[in-house]
């Protein structure tokens, strides 16, 4: 039996394709649907396929660039104008 990195490297593009659908609609392309196990092993193909063959900004779960929303302009209180704090 190959290993998963084995397995990984045969993993044709439209294998690859076909994997993803599958995990997207939870069916085989024949109908059938996927077990949990086939579900978890599916994605764990697709992501180290990935991994060797996508840019990173291609690949599952990617969210780009992240800024603080701390810079950003503080929301006004419509409840408590501030002079009605107790602070």
């Amino acid at each position: 039996m190959p290993s998963f990195k084995e397995m990984i490297e045969n993993i044709t593009p439209e294998i690859y394709q076909n994997l993803k659908l599958a995990v997207e609609i939870g069916k085989w392309p024949d109908g059938r649907k996927l077990t949990q196990e086939q579900k978890e092993l599916s994605l764990q193909a697709m992501i180290a396929w990935e991994i060797q063959n996508l840019p990173e900004d291609q690949r599952t779960g990617y969210m780009g660039e992240q800024h603080c929303g701390s810079h950003a302009e503080p929301i006004p209180n419509l409840l408590f104008k501030s002079s009605d704090t107790l602070h």
